[in-house]
């Protein structure tokens, strides 16, 4: 015989089991304000890096669903070094999962030989329509950026041959950027310094002011406005600085414009610059040439040295022409116009009858070639020059930079001797 409980007895224990389970935790995550934290090789969805998919069709054609669709065209690329052939390649032009035909196999993943496609943990991908699971690249491409990097190398592995190329490709473009950016620096400053040049030199052709005394009108002023002491006082010492450089520019310009009524005309004017002189650019400068060569340069940077270097001396040697030209008809010219002077009688002999001509001095000198210190060798260039030794050592210089200066200072001196003998003989 069956036996009965009292009645209300059930619903006494479905109470019991709702009170048990009303205050504990729930067991399910509030998604989607909490959402699920999914292991590292979730298989969500497939994600695609098209900068290593080099067209192969091998996850294509080994799909079982037939779901990843790929077009492409070929291009030519272009040699990487000069005097190496073209070759072609395939261009990737569209990549794209159906998702509403994929099993989630994951063969795709595994025959890629080009590390192309990934697993991504991305799973929030519902549409409303079938037609909206077929994706392209570009969306392939975004949840590339949610896959999980590669686990760490095992102690002692060797790092993969790509990786490290594409680290060192790495620090390759870090340091070109770098140098450009200090080129780019260094230019910006030379032309800085090009640019300050000009205020540099009108700084430098400024009057110069000593700054100790103050301009009472404007020290006064400033006061009356209710500035303090310290600010009227620097002001008013800049304002007296102003004023006075104001009165050596007025000087300056009275004395200029007085100048020429008491100077001749010759020292007041400005020495003309000397005209351009334009060479076509054709022979070579042998010397040079044969210089280069013998040094090892190529023949193509030795020529085009040489021909700069002919370019040079042809140009130095007509300005030489113009200026001794111009030398001796100034010369002449005072001579002409002189009718005070006595007329020499022919045949009259004496010092000025012997004496070369100015315009020929004058030309003779051009002609001869003038030494230079350059020119002239010491032998022995290993004495010092006492003087100069002591004067470097006594200004706080190490002795091996005073010894060195002194041996320079006793070699010119040397070389000065040589020159002024020469010269006097």
């Amino acid at each position: 015989m069956a036996t009965t409980s009292m009645p209300g007895v059930g619903l006494l224990k479905g109470l019991g089991v709702t009170l048990k389970h009303l205050f504990k935790t729930p067991s399910t995550q509030l998604y989607p304000h909490v959402r699920p934290d999914l292991p590292p090789r979730t298989r969500g969805v497939i994600a695609l890096m098209e900068e290593n998919c080099t067209v192969c069709m091998l996850c294509s054609r080994e799909c079982p669903d037939w779901c990843i669709y790929i077009d492409s065209h070929k291009e030519t690329v272009p040699p990487a070094k000069e005097g190496g052939r073209a070759r072609t390649r395939n261009v990737l032009d569209r990549f794209a999962i159906d998702f509403a035909l994929c099993m989630y196999c994951g063969i795709c993943v595994e025959v890629c030989p080009f590390d192309a496609l990934f697993w991504s943990p991305e799973f929030e991908y519902a549409e409303y329509q079938m037609g909206g699971l077929l994706h392209e690249k570009g969306k392939l491409r975004e949840w590339m950026d949610t896959v999980p990097p590669p686990p760490p190398l095992d102690a002692g592995a060797e790092i993969p041959a790509e990786v490290s190329d594409a680290i060192a490709k790495a620090e390759r473009e870090l340091e070109q950027a770098a140098q450009a950016a200090e080129q780019a620096a260094k230019q910006a400053d030379e032309a800085k310094a090009a640019a300050a040049a000009p205020a540099a030199a009108a700084k430098a052709d400024e009057p110069k002011v000593e700054a100790g005394e103050i301009d009472q009108e404007t020290y006064d002023q400033l006061i009356a406005e209710g500035k303090s002491e310290r600010i009227a006082r620097s002001k008013a010492k800049a304002a007296y600085v102003k004023k006075q450089k104001a009165k050596l520019r007025e000087q300056a310009a009275s004395e200029a414009a007085a100048a020429p009524a008491d100077a001749p005309a010759e020292a007041a004017a400005p020495a003309p610059a000397p005209a351009e002189v334009h060479v076509e650019a054709g022979q070579i400068d042998q010397e040079t040439y044969d210089q280069l060569i013998a040094e090892g340069k190529p023949e193509r940077m030795a020529r085009a040295k040489a021909k700069a270097a002919w370019v040079k001396k042809e140009k130095a040697r007509l300005r030489a022409e113009a200026a001794s030209g111009g030398d001796a008809s100034e010369v002449a010219t005072p001579a002409a116009d002189t009718t005070d002077a006595t007329p020499e009688p022919a045949g009259a002999a004496g010092p000025a009858a012997d004496a070369p001509q100015p315009a020929e001095a004058e030309a003779a000198s051009a002609a001869e070639p003038q030494k230079k210190l350059g020119d002239i060798h010491v032998e022995g260039a290993g004495e010092i020059d006492q003087e100069t030794y002591d004067r470097l050592i006594a200004e706080g210089k190490s002795d091996r930079i005073a010894r060195a200066k002194a041996k320079a200072a006793w070699v010119k001196k040397k070389k000065q001797e040589q020159l002024d003998a020469g010269g006097d003989a």
